[in-house]
């Protein structure tokens, strides 16, 4: 079993028009609903590529219960802890003419103390079961900005592998608990190590803490720094779509491969082949399944001197 943590879990509502124009009326096309948040989405895919995954973190209010009907339906488990606070949403507007993202987050719930050991004490339980176990997204109001450090080293305990994808102070905090891996993007990537060389970059936030790092470079796919190299991965071409739920395959794609034994270059083949086949599908926890298994054979994969 995989386990990916969400502790700000959102219901996704993507919204198709035909062209996106400000301070304009619009007739919507197509209307998704769907369980969200960056763990969420990494469990959807893990299941899509035969995993068993379990999800946990919070969800609360109306938009939480349509949330958890809405993961019903699914094949990821549902260990979210329930919590006073409303779940969040989030809007994705998509031009169906240049395939372009307008995105709108809402803030999250505030989560008590209480509600917090409640899901530490879940945690710990669910860790018992796991192979590897993913953290993933933004804190929600409540929680401690060490929240993830906390979780990285009660993973490390277990002798559980643990992949961080988070940003900015949780990042900076996570990070020096030694997490087996970190996936910032390039943005995420600078802001931790001041440094918008993504290989410098790359080294110095594994000096800082984490086991390996695989950084996410948009168009030119990942790099990944790890004690067995360097590599980066990288598509054939540019793919223009839906780029929401991207970086999430990508976790999905290491993660499952990290259980399944596979070696550095295959991982981060998997990992840029789904991530390219998410931006070709309609909404984030799913990939377009032709276009990865063409993808895999196409990918290119660079090795850097150490």
């Amino acid at each position: 079993m995989i386990l990916t943590v969400t502790l700000n879990t959102a219901l996704d509502i993507t919204y198709r028009v035909p062209t996106l124009v400000p301070h304009a009326s619009h007739r919507i096309d197509e209307v998704a609903e769907r369980p969200g948040g960056k763990g969420l989405n990494v469990a959807r895919v893990l299941a899509a590529l035969g995993h068993e995954a379990v999800v946990t973190g919070f969800a609360g209010g109306p938009s939480g219960e349509v949330l958890r009907a809405r993961l019903a339906e699914l094949a990821p488990v549902d260990e979210l802890v329930p919590i006073a606070g409303a779940t969040r949403r989030t809007i994705a507007v998509v031009d169906a003419v240049s395939g372009d993202t307008t995105q709108l987050n809402e803030p999250g719930p505030l989560v008590s103390p209480a509600e917090w050991d409640a899901f530490v004490a879940t945690y710990g339980r669910l860790l018992d079961g796991a192979e590897a176990v993913a953290l993933c997204g933004s804190l929600p109001p409540g929680l401690p900005v060490g929240a993830y450090a906390q979780l990285v080293r009660q993973a490390r305990a277990a002798k559980v592998p643990v992949l961080l994808d988070t940003s900015g102070e949780a990042l900076r905090r996570g990070i020096a608990a030694r997490p087996d891996l970190v996936k910032p993007n390039a943005d995420e990537l600078a802001q931790l190590t001041g440094s918008r060389e993504p290989l410098r970059a790359a080294r110095d936030a594994r000096r800082r803490g984490a086991h390996a790092v695989v950084a996410s470079l948009g168009a030119q796919g990942m790099l990944a720094a790890s004690p067995d190299g360097l590599w980066q991965a990288a598509p054939p071409a540019a793919v223009r779509g839906n780029p929401t739920g991207a970086g999430d395959s990508a976790v999905a794609g290491l993660l499952s491969g990290l259980v399944e034994g596979l070696d550095w270059p295959d991982r981060l083949t998997r990992a840029v082949a789904l991530s390219a086949a998410t931006v070709l599908a309609p909404a984030a926890g799913e990939f377009d399944s032709g276009a990865y298994e063409k993808m895999l054979g196409s990918v290119r994969v660079t090795e850097h001197a150490h």
